[in-house]
């Protein structure tokens, strides 16, 4: 509750906070947008692959000719990252193998990161954690993100004393979508597609949230920044409102529908036959906690909480997430308090890549949001028990023999290159799986 006030110090001692950017998307423009209104905040570097894109994406957020002037923008992420008037960066590529190399060139930098890009994270963000304390730095996921604003939930209902029952999000899903290609996105999505170019929507990424991929992705960061954990069978996607979450969401001995207590679920907006979810989360987050006795769980009707059937299940939920808007929380968070908002502690998910369809000997995989695979949510333990391939791999890889659709990929199934930097940070995480963490 002090960051603006630590800031305004911050300014007058020091100087502003110096934040280097890489990749102007929509999560980079969306943070761009509030950087003249954030007295105290520069950045002075920003990279991107299109540097004449991110001048025109700086003006179309708000910047004035002169910030845009005066801000060096650059094509590598990895010269960003050594820059000297730059002491958090922040990665929001979205590219896993591009994720890990920036990360890791800014801790050795001596730089704190905000990684904004899931898809590393899950890959291999406990080592690049691990990287970073040992190198006095922070790493931090993204606030504003739903991941980060998940684990906010978490520690809250841990701190108050509650135990927590299941955390997650809401998302727009049917079974049927784990099929969606770039090319079928926008008929499930909800605009139209002359809508979505005129938003300059990235059909890629959109699918991927809609083909079940990105659900697994982000549980995977929740789970393995609070030990919290999936269940056996991956993401079920119940249909819920937020009147039902701590019905839906409590163990089957209390009526509800989860596999274990500490589970991490999300809700679908849509019920089974397409029709909508009365007060849908779908833009939201919630954690249901148990009361720990009979007071508490009285109090929980008498403020105004919804419980479920038994009484002693309730849900806190936020009905929205505002991404980018939101991540100077994360940046004044690790410079001016040396905190992370969520941080990896454990190996606990992962989600390896399933065929979408028949797919060929000799075919090359296209990852997230394609027409080759999508990412199924899975404990880490069984991910690594059936040699399971981690989506962030799963692109650009050449297929040794063929897939039938539905079947999860394992390493066997692809021609990969062992002394890749992504690969060998991930088989350093494998060996981490026995460690449990004090949650």
């Amino acid at each position: 509750m002090n960051l603006h006030r630590l800031l305004q110090r911050r300014l007058e001692n020091e100087g502003p906070v110096r934040v280097g950017l890489i990749g102007a998307g929509k999560f980079g423009s969306m943070f761009l947008s509030q950087v003249p209104s954030t007295r105290g905040l520069e950045v002075p570097v920003i990279a991107d692959l299109d540097p004449d894109r991110a001048r025109q994406t700086c003006l179309a957020v708000g910047w004035d000719r002169d910030r845009v002037a005066r801000t060096r923008i650059v094509r590598n992420g990895l010269e960003l990252a050594a820059a000297d008037d730059v002491e958090v960066v922040v990665e929001a590529t979205g590219q896993p193998l591009a994720g890990l190399a920036h990360a890791r060139s800014a801790i050795g930098a001596g730089k704190h990161v905000v990684m904004v890009n899931v898809e590393a994270d899950v890959l291999a963000g406990l080592v690049l954690a691990r990287e970073a304390a040992a190198a006095g730095v922070v790493y931090s996921m993204a606030y504003g993100d739903q991941p980060a604003l998940i684990c906010e939930m978490v520690d809250w209902a841990r701190a108050c004393g509650f135990r927590v029952t299941a955390a997650g999000k809401g998302t727009r899903y049917l079974p049927s979508f784990h099929a969606s290609t770039p090319d079928t996105v926008w008929d499930h999505y909800g605009v139209t597609a002359e809508a979505a170019r005129a938003a300059r929507m990235n059909p890629r990424m959109f699918n991927s949230f809609l083909d079940g991929t990105k659900s697994a992705i982000e549980m995977v960061a929740v789970a393995n920044a609070t030990g919290l954990t999936p269940a056996p069978g991956g993401l079920t996607f119940p249909p819920c409102g937020v009147e039902e979450l701590a019905q839906v969401l409590c163990p089957r001995e209390a009526g509800g529908r989860l596999h274990h207590r500490g589970q991490v679920e999300v809700v679908s907006s849509l019920h089974r036959d397409g029709s909508e979810v009365e007060r849908d989360l779908r833009w939201g987050v919630y954690v249901v906690v148990e009361a720990p006795n009979e007071y508490t769980a009285a109090c929980f009707r008498q403020y105004g909480l919804k419980p479920n059937q038994t009484g002693s299940y309730a849900a806190h939920y936020k009905p929205f997430h505002l991404i980018g808007l939101e991540l100077g929380i994360s940046v004044l968070s690790a410079v001016l308090r040396g905190e992370p908002t969520g941080c990896p502690i454990c190996f606990a998910g992962d989600v390896v890549a399933v065929a979408k369809r028949d797919l060929r000997r000799g075919e090359v995989l296209d990852g997230e949001g394609g027409y080759t695979v999508w990412g199924k949510l899975m404990t880490a333990a069984g991910s690594v028990a059936s040699n399971g391939l981690p989506i962030g791999l799963a692109h650009g890889v050449r297929l040794l023999r063929e897939i039938p659709a539905g079947r999860p990929l394992s390493w066997s199934d692809v021609e990969i290159d062992p002394d890749l930097e992504a690969v060998r940070l991930r088989r350093a995480m494998e060996q981490t799986l026995e460690e449990a963490p004090a949650v």
